[in-house]
């Protein structure tokens, strides 16, 4: 769990994304929505689910999981958004696995980039969100007659 007020908020941001996309996104929003929230879950409460598993494989195959379930649904959907969120798990990936591979500690150098890398993915959601939510919106005023 997070313990820094910046990534208590920044954790409640990702969470808030994630439902807000769950309520109001279209379809590739609440299944990227879905994905990101799990993978937010398994990060913060790793050592609850894993308490004897090294969190750097945790976080590591929580994070290629979800970029390879994110694939999917880019593949399908083709969103915008979702270039830019496959770009930075390829961040967060790469970040993680130098950690493991090198067996460095985890870091202030580490916590910033990753919470700094996971707000983007939030902030990619969040907007592609807004869009699906204001384009269906504009269908819905646009089928209304007269």
């Amino acid at each position: 769990m997070p313990t820094s007020p910046i990534a208590i908020a920044l954790t409640v941001l990702t969470l808030g994304i994630c439902l807000f996309a769950l309520w109001k996104g279209g379809q590739a929003e609440r299944l990227g929505g879905g994905l990101i929230l799990a993978n937010a879950l398994l990060g913060n409460l790793g050592d609850f689910f894993f308490p004897h598993a090294d969190l750097a494989v945790v976080w590591l195959v929580g994070d290629g999981v979800t970029a390879v379930g994110l694939l999917v649904v880019a593949v399908v959907y083709a969103s915008f958004w979702l270039g830019g969120v496959m770009i930075l798990y390829a961040i967060l990936f790469t970040l993680h696995s130098f950690y493991f591979v090198t067996q460095r500690e985890v870091d202030l150098f580490h916590a910033r980039v990753n919470n700094l890398d996971f707000l983007a993915i939030s902030v990619c959601l969040a907007i592609g969100t807004v869009i699906a939510w204001r384009k269906r919106a504009k269908a819905r005023r646009a089928a209304k007659p007269g």
